[in-house]
């Protein structure tokens, strides 16, 4: 299928149809990171399946809505669960988020996930700003026609996660979480978890944590000029750094403890955008 800007268009222009709010900001939020969403104020909901030509989230614990409100005074648009290749989407239709965001006036997006660490530095519950990623799976997103409404054939990708975003992510840190670093996010397809043998891999090439999203809507963001902003929750330590097997529940348990410090963290984050 051809993703042309008509297609995602039609997003645009259902939501307009539905609500007259224009965002300043959007939010991706990853796994387990759901609750975030309940801070919104005065939230108006729309369901992804009611959106034509969107996706529709199949992770259990990905809430499949998108929500605008206000946080902070700032007028937000909030994607509460992702959609991923592993889930049988192709890497193509991943740019709906992002470009559906840019359709409706966000100047900013900011993207969360939970990942595992691969730095020997890192512990559950810390926090990475992403500075860069390390990508070798799958085509890209703008695979096929250019949609010159949205970027440029070729474009760059050395400033995709937005330095002075980083920066004031780092400045406002302390306040909020105990410890956070910057750094490399190198993606994998998944489902599975990754072997042993690949996480010595990703880390001999300089990665420090992995995931399964979170790169496909970096690199439509950079397509898009977006500037953007992207936090990996540590969840857990990956295959072949502790004796056990890697499983969703120290996920689930580590998101859960960090969520409201986290919470804060972001909100801080949005008011001084």
């Amino acid at each position: 299928m051809t993703y042309t800007y008509d297609y995602f268009k039609k997003s645009a222009d259902y939501i307009r149809s539905v609500t007259d709010f224009e965002p300043e900001i959007a939010i991706i939020l990853g796994s387990c990171l759901g609750p975030f969403a309940e801070r919104i104020e005065n939230p108006i909901v729309i369901p992804y399946s009611e959106i034509p030509n969107f996706l529709v989230s199949t992770v259990e614990g990905h809430a499949g809505k998108l929500i605008f409100g206000t946080i902070q005074g700032r007028k937000v648009v909030c994607m509460s669960g992702r959609f991923h290749y592993y889930e049988g989407y192709d890497f193509e239709q991943l740019t709906a988020p992002i470009r559906l965001f840019k359709l409706l006036g966000a100047k900013v997006t900011i993207l969360t996930n939970a990942a595992g660490g691969i730095n020997t530095g890192y512990m559950p519950g810390d926090i990475m700003i992403i500075k860069d990623h390390i990508r070798f799976a799958g085509p890209s997103p703008m695979r096929g026609p250019n949609v010159d409404e949205f970027g440029d054939r070729f474009f760059d990708v050395s400033e995709t996660y937005t330095p002075r975003l980083r920066k004031l992510a780092l400045s406002l840190a302390d306040n909020y979480v105990n410890r956070v670093h910057e750094g490399v996010y190198f993606y994998f397809p998944g489902p599975q978890y990754e072997t042993a043998a690949e996480i010595r891999a990703a880390r001999i090439l300089g990665g420090d944590a992995v995931g399964m999203s979170t790169v496909p809507e970096a690199l439509t963001a950079a397509h898009c000029k977006m500037p953007l902003l992207a936090l990996s929750v540590i969840a857990n330590l990956c295959a072949g750094m502790l004796d056990r097997p890697i499983g969703d529940t120290e996920v689930e348990e580590t998101s859960a403890r960090i969520a409201p410090s986290f919470a804060h963290y972001v909100e801080s984050i949005i008011q001084n955008l």
